[in-house]
């Protein structure tokens, strides 16, 4: 199925430029290709050697794709704790792998799992995918390297995006607060933090509060609400992509040691209509480099480094789920101050919770979907001229 793009504008409201560019000009610089059908579809990543995609779907199972299109699946998962926002999450390779198949190919996944009596967390595995044939693989020698502290009752703002840093040596999680608000100030409890991990899940050496015992010795940066995207920017920098309430979505620029200020201070506001005091009350607290209000319901995001969309390269391309689409950010400045500006919205029909680039440059997206093959795989292309 191949269509191209009908680029409606979404509403613009951030704390940052108006849009320009593709938009204003009414250009359609992709077209768009699916790529297969998937059931509440979560993560995927892109093995670079191969071109093979993994998706893993959010009640507990795993599928691949191979570069030819031909569709597998991932046996040997762990039981997930599947409810509200809980589920199979984000799937990662481990970097500097090499090989013409996937079998032997080491991943990193992340899940809610149950605790004791009506408790959950977020949960980290590493495993080794064995195939005995292309498109069959299952998990060998699974180990779960790393558990949110504590586990905590509800089943929403697990977080648990994976991103590891440019030179492979450490492993960046995401974990959300619970929806618990005060987690985020405790540095008892890793909830509302961005840890900073070695491969084998021990907390990294130089964390900022290395010194102390866990979990408090795994935090690089505190203050998050629910962070669903995780990346690192072409100069190595790492970013990241928070939920804010009613209002408030953030990104941010993530520094070892900061506190990103939530619940003390959003540029959103309770569900219910009570105030947060706002990001600009608290210079001592780091602010986002933009943030928007109304919310873009963020799924995940990437830097763009391809060559397919030349225009593009060192953009934070955003999946959005409000309003679906694509949201395009432009950051400008230095190593002390970093903003972000909105370029670009690009209109979906659908909520798009994924979005990755492929080895080739093309960007591929998964639309959100609880039925069965209604998340679709969405490829997109340059507009040959």
């Amino acid at each position: 199925m191949l269509a191209t793009l009908s680029l409606l504008p979404l509403p613009l409201a951030s704390c940052g430029a108006a849009a320009t560019g593709d938009n204003a000009q009414g250009e359609r610089p992709f077209t768009i290709e699916e790529m297969g059908q998937f059931e509440e579809p979560w993560a995927m990543d892109f093995d670079e050697p191969t071109g093979a995609l993994l998706v893993t779907e959010k009640a507990g199972t795993m599928r691949l794709r191979l570069a030819d299109g031909r569709m597998g699946r991932v046996t040997g998962l762990p039981k997930v704790d599947y409810g509200g926002q809980g589920g199979l999450g984000d799937v990662i390779f481990a970097p500097g792998q090499s090989g013409p198949t996937l079998d032997g190919r080491e991943i990193y996944f992340s899940w809610a799992e149950a605790g004791k009596g009506d408790t959950r967390g977020a949960a980290v595995g590493r495993a080794t995918l064995s195939c005995p044939e292309e498109t069959a693989c299952t998990l060998d020698d699974l180990k779960v390297i790393w558990r949110q502290s504590l586990k905590v009752t509800g089943r929403g703002h697990f977080s648990h995006r994976l991103a590891f840093s440019p030179d492979g040596q450490f492993l960046f999680v995401s974990s959300g607060e619970r929806q618990k608000f005060t987690p985020a100030q405790d540095l008892t409890n890793n909830l509302g933090s961005i840890v900073r991990l070695l491969p084998d899940g021990s907390p990294a050496p130089g964390n900022p509060w290395a010194d102390k015992g866990a979990p408090t010795n795994q935090i690089w940066s505190f203050g998050h609400r629910n962070v669903l995207g995780l990346a690192f920017d072409p100069q190595g920098r790492l970013w990241d992509l928070e939920h804010g309430p009613a209002g408030g979505d953030e990104l941010n620029l993530v520094k070892p040691g900061r506190n990103y200020g939530w619940p003390l201070v959003s540029n959103g506001d309770h569900y219910d209509g009570r105030p947060i005091p706002r990001h600009d009350t608290r210079p001592d607290l780091a602010a986002p480099a933009i943030s928007w209000n109304p919310v873009i319901a963020p799924g995940d995001f990437i830097f763009y480094t391809g060559e397919a969309f030349p225009a593009w390269r060192g953009q934070a391309l955003i999946a959005a789920m409000v309003d679906p689409g694509i949201v395009r950010v432009r950051i400008d400045g230095d190593i002390d101050v970093d903003k972000g500006f909105e370029e670009a919205r690009y209109s979906f029909d659908k909520r798009i919770r994924e979005i990755e680039q492929a080895p080739d440059g093309t960007i591929w997206l998964l639309e959100d979907g609880k039925q069965r093959n209604s998340g679709k795989l969405l490829k997109l292309s340059p507009v040959t001229k």
